[in-house]
């Protein structure tokens, strides 16, 4: 595949992960989808292993002045997950991002009750689950929501993605039992530049998504 032609969007990219995820042995499976681009890879996926979709929200940190230089991430609830190695390469603490940490836990929040419709998130414990998004690229995001996972003890935490930056997938690795790509170029610069159609995914699109898995 090359650039720019591997996946015509989200939706096909989805089906082509579900076809390679279908080959494992799952016990209980959920698929949680990285809101909100990863939620449109994710429902694909969760058809073709014919198990319920739920969403996982993580909100990036970025640095100060810089804002899409994500340095962390944070989830609705819990303690944030900065890059050790970013934070010291720029000289930040953890304390000194602690107001920008506040708002986009509030901001992840947010999206989490807007998404959920005021109901419960799918219980993980137990479970066998797929965290899908539909790329990888400094991999904060799904860090932390790999930490907020395994805080409800899963049976087994995966994470899945068409397309990862290699670094990244394998740093990834010491926070879940497996990372699966279906590409990971050694040349990756944006994860847009895979995708024929990489438009924003709108919240409405999200709470339709997960609106359409049945109870």
């Amino acid at each position: 595949m090359t650039r720019a032609r591997a996946f015509p969007d989200r939706r096909a990219a989805g089906l082509h992960l579900g076809e390679q995820l279908r080959r494992h042995e799952w016990h209980d499976p959920l698929v949680l989808g990285l809101a909100r681009g990863g939620v449109v890879v994710a429902h694909a996926v969760a058809e073709a292993l014919d198990a319920p979709l739920d969403v996982a929200v993580a909100r990036k940190i970025g640095a100060p002045g810089q804002p899409e230089f994500g340095v962390g991430a944070v989830t609705a609830r819990g303690d944030a997950t900065y890059d050790a190695r970013t934070l010291r390469a720029l000289r930040l603490r953890p304390a000194d991002l602690r107001e920008s940490c506040e708002a986009e836990q509030a901001e992840a929040r947010r999206r989490e009750q807007v998404y959920l419709h005021g109901r419960e998130p799918r219980p993980r414990a137990g479970r066998d689950v797929v965290l899908v998004d539909d790329g990888l690229a400094t991999g904060v995001t799904a860090r932390a929501a790999a930490h907020a996972i395994r805080e409800e003890r899963p049976r087994s935490l995966v994470f899945a993605a068409p397309v990862c930056v290699p670094e990244a997938a394998t740093g990834l690795k010491a926070d879940v039992d497996e990372v699966m790509c279906l590409l990971a170029p050694d040349d990756l610069r944006a994860i847009g530049e895979w995708y024929q159609d990489f438009a924003q995914t709108s919240d409405d699109e999200v709470v339709e998504l997960l609106g359409s898995e049945p109870e």
